[in-house]
């Protein structure tokens, strides 16, 4: 039998973490995040890490597990989620993957396979060097002219990403969008439910901006100016998240904090809207609009609940253990 596996995701800010915690204790269910900056010690104001006051008992993995310095990728996570499944399943509990990353997400709900290439240590040092040489903007060009719809999915700022498209196509001669569209086209082993939670524009965008406005308040300069001082750069891939490059470009003088929280706010709705349209192109969602429910969580987890118990009836579980 497939065993059970809920996703709850939707856009940045929207409200996923309240509703994971009422669906886990509803349920019985432990939360996996899916989020690649929630995995990092010391990153809890600019990644929005759920406090453990928040978590209300609830267990969740995947959080606080690396070092800023350490390198976080899809296949890293795939294989720390795949082992805290089945430390979850062994507990006769329910994963829920939780977080806004939705390649990871898709990694893991398809079981992506990531091994068809390995990696090109020289192809990757040119590359890398023409990234400082030259700059991100110059390899995402470089992509776009092999790969348009990658360099659609894939953000200038994320050079090791970048640097791995085009080093996929010259070692396989396809594209990696190509392959990914293959793998997507696997079917799941498991029984699992996806729900992506979204609003209106207008009022993401807004608690978008609220929230980028408690981070600064609530100390965001100086988390970034500790991490700086623990020798994190802006070549790691933690420092190259949403809060962290904005703040380093104020701390090293080249904008204002004015200026940096205004790109900060402004790069966040973007990344909210690419997050949109990637949940978009997925198979066998269900959405859960919150306009529809008056936004009252506790109405739409009740929806997800005659959802869950639809598909995961007390006949179902005991075919589990």
């Amino acid at each position: 039998m497939m065993k059970p596996l809920i996703v709850l995701t939707g856009p940045t800010a929207v409200g996923k973490t309240a509703l994971s915690i009422n669906l886990a204790k509803a349920i019985g269910g432990e939360i996996i995040s899916a989020d690649s900056m929630q995995v990092y010690r010391h990153m809890d104001i600019g990644s929005a890490k759920i406090s453990e006051e928040e978590m209300e008992g609830v267990p969740h993995h995947l959080i606080d597990v690396l070092e800023p310095q350490e390198e976080f990728n899809v296949t890293i996570f795939q294989s720390m989620a795949k082992k805290a499944m089945d430390e979850i399943y062994s507990r006769e509990h329910i994963p829920i993957v939780t977080g806004g990353t939705g390649f990871y997400i898709q990694a893991l709900l398809y079981d992506i396979d990531f091994t068809e290439t390995k990696e090109d240590s020289s192809l990757r040092s040119e590359l890398e060097a023409l990234a400082k040489e030259k700059g991100g903007e110059y390899l995402h060009q470089i992509l776009r002219n092999i790969d348009p719809e990658s360099a659609e999915q894939i953000h200038s700022n994320n050079v090791k990403r970048v640097i791995r498209a085009i080093e996929f196509y010259r070692q396989t001669g396809e594209q990696i969008s190509v392959h990914n569209k293959r793998e997507r086209e696997k079917k799941s082993p498991y029984d699992f439910l996806y729900f992506v939670i979204n609003m209106d524009r207008d009022t993401l965008y807004k608690r978008i901006d609220s929230r980028v406005d408690q981070m600064v308040e609530q100390g965001l300069v100086k988390e970034v100016e500790r991490l700086k001082s623990m020798g994190c750069t802006r070549e790691l891939v933690s420092m190259q998240g949403l809060g962290y490059k904005e703040i380093l470009d104020y701390l090293d003088g080249t904008c204002s904090l004015e200026e940096a929280i205004y790109f900060l706010k402004r790069d966040t709705r973007h990344f909210a809207k690419r997050q949109i349209t990637w949940f978009k192109r997925e198979k066998d969602v269900t959405w859960i609009s919150l306009p529809d429910y008056g936004y009252h969580p506790d109405k739409a987890l009740a929806e997800m609940m005659e959802i869950v118990d639809k598909q995961y009836g007390l006949e179902k579980r005991a075919t589990w253990k």
